[in-house]
């Protein structure tokens, strides 16, 4: 529980990222700030057939990934956010 303006606000943690240890956090399940989830299911031609791997980044290490890309992430603009 964190304390704001003589209230008690209840904080969940939401994602933890599995690069630093950062713990992405909510207020009464919002979240207040955005992560990156990623979730593979390896398949044949695999050496992890049928393994599930799931793991989580926070802004920041996502950034210092992929600033080390051969090939640019191509970006674009969202107008509306459902």
């Amino acid at each position: 529980m964190v304390k704001q303006i003589g209230k008690e606000v209840k904080k969940q943690a939401v994602c933890t990222c599995n690069r630093c240890g950062h713990v992405m956090n909510a207020h009464h399940t919002v979240p207040a700030e955005d992560c990156l989830y990623v979730e593979k299911v390896w398949g044949y031609f695999s050496q992890k057939d049928g393994a599930r791997h799931s793991w989580c980044l926070c802004e920041a290490c996502y950034d210092e990934l992929v600033s080390g890309f051969v090939i640019p992430v191509e970006t674009g603009e969202v107008t509306e956010f459902v």
